[in-house]
């Protein structure tokens, strides 16, 4: 059985730094794509994150420069450090694996973890 956890969300003041971690259970990383994701207006989540099993990484516009994806497949684990956060990064933090070639595409991720709540005061 897969199992995904995510942990290290938390409140933190604007400017203030995370690290979320996902330990990945069940399954070899080896040849997976990873992402992390939140809700988005106008669709169910949108990638915040992901990096491919070749190492191919993508950010999304709102958050590049801030974030950084890294994975560990003698860990199983996938990780995003995000610093300078911003009031606008507020919301629930979803990690996934899945074998999609397109690490944008919620479709191609098979398993999703529980969520971290991120939260940022102004």
């Amino acid at each position: 059985q897969v199992q995904l956890v995510a942990s290290g969300g938390g409140l933190v003041l604007a400017g203030g730094s995370l690290r979320l971690s996902c330990a990945v259970s069940g399954r070899t990383l080896s040849t997976d794509t990873m992402g992390w994701f939140r809700p988005a207006p106008g669709m169910e989540r949108e990638a915040v994150a992901g990096i491919s099993w070749t190492g191919r990484i993508y950010y999304a516009d709102s958050v590049k420069g801030r974030c950084a994806i890294s994975r560990d497949n003698a860990k199983n684990m996938v990780n995003l450090q995000m610093n300078n956060l911003k009031p606008e990064d507020t919301a629930v933090y979803y990690c996934a694996v899945g074998r999609g070639s397109d690490v944008t595409d919620v479709k191609g991720y098979d398993y999703w973890g529980q969520g971290t709540q991120v939260t940022v005061s102004s």
